[in-house]
Parts: structure tokens; sequence; C-alpha cells
């Protein structure tokens, strides 16, 4: 059975906290009105338990049950590091 769990793409844009990253998703949606293509950003913290994630790097993160007051997403893999 496919899992039900949203898996998003973005890139760490933080990485000071213990075990926790914060990364920024893009996500991209047609003006329902006006049809301009309007970019929304999203910050969400994950869950990093190696601290393996540098600022820059485009991570894959997965939904999880709450891991603290904010946290609710796992960092899944590390699709691409910073230069």
């Amino acid at each position: 059975m496919q899992s039900q769990r949203r898996r998003l793409v973005g890139y760490v844009v933080s990485d000071k906290m213990d075990k926790t990253v914060v990364v920024v998703v893009e996500t991209r949606k047609r003006h329902p009105l006006y049809g301009k293509v309007v970019q929304a950003t999203k910050r969400y913290k994950a869950h990093d338990e190696e601290n393996s994630c540098h600022v820059g790097d485009r991570v894959q993160i997965v939904e999880s049950r709450p891991l603290s007051r904010e946290k609710r997403w796992v960092v899944e893999e590390i699709l691409e590091r910073a230069a």
C-alpha cells in the first residue's frame, strides 16, 4: 500500500539548532481570478537526526507525528549538497 504521508522538497535555510533544520518550500500557484502565477514560500522545521544537513542543501522532507511544538516533518534524504 502507498504511504499517505506528504513529501516536500525545499532548501535548508538554518541549521543552528540541534537535530533540527529549517526548510523553505516554494510553491507556485495560479491566481484563481487573474491567472497570474504566484509564488508562495513556507518554512518548515524538520528533524535531522545526524545533523547532516547544512545551509543551502536541497532536501526532501516527509510528514511525521509531532516531534515537538513546531516540528512535524523529518528529513528523508539530501537530494543535493550546497556548493
